[in-house]
């Protein structure tokens, strides 16, 4: 395979856990955000998850509450038509930027077809093949868990979405009272890094789940 090929394509998991690793998080997390990093090589197991499913080479995909666009980016790498980035905060848009810049470098590749949008996941209207994302735990602000993965059932017929498994069997009831199917669970030890005041522990590892749901 030619060199310039090789290096613009996403050829395993691994490679794709060492590009999103190297991606920037945020400088200036917000508590009641709950704007915490997402893992590297949790993102690319969920995506390369999706990868081996079918559900997103050529896809449309929407990363809500994508933060610095770990999910949204790892999509691109892998071959999404379209991604939209939606955050409602808009002091991560630097960091994206950023990281979709290293995106290019790290490929080779030019990157055109996706848009950011400023705004909160509970207006997003949109609709899409794929929702991917990794929403706030419902720590901070009670049902915003919740929130979320209704709004991504309603914008798109398959959804990877990440949560404490503490809260698994509510998310199944939610899930199924929208008249989903749960299809997949996978379990992860989510590393959790000290970038907020009371985080006591350099690492900490929380307990979650990945839910596949579709139509």
């Amino acid at each position: 395979m030619d060199r310039a090929l090789q290096r613009a394509m996403i050829l395993s998991k691994k490679q794709l856990a060492v590009l999103l690793s190297k991606m920037r998080t945020f400088e200036r997390p917000d508590v009641q955000l709950e704007q915490y990093p997402t893992d590297g090589e949790v993102a690319a197991d969920i995506l390369w998850n999706a990868k081996m499913a079918g559900e997103l080479n050529g896809r449309t995909v929407a990363d809500l509450g994508c933060g610095t666009g770990i999910l949204g980016i790892g999509a691109l790498a892998l071959g999404a038509r379209h991604v939209t980035f939606l955050e409602v905060d808009p002091r991560t848009f630097p960091a994206l930027m950023a990281n979709l810049s290293k995106l290019e470098a790290d490929t080779g590749k030019k990157y055109g077809n996706y848009e950011i949008v400023e705004g909160d996941a509970a207006a997003f209207g949109g609709r899409v093949d794929l929702v991917v994302q990794n929403p706030p735990f419902g720590t901070r602000e009670r049902g915003a868990d919740v929130e979320f993965l209704r709004v991504a059932m309603r914008a798109a017929p398959v959804v990877y979405s990440l949560h404490k498994t503490s809260t698994e069997e509510h998310l199944k009831r939610v899930v199924a009272g929208a008249g989903r199917h749960l299809a997949a669970l996978t379990r992860y030890e989510f590393p959790l890094k000290q970038t907020m005041t009371h985080h006591e522990k350099r690492i900490e590892r929380i307990e979650t789940s990945c839910l596949r749901i579709v139509s």
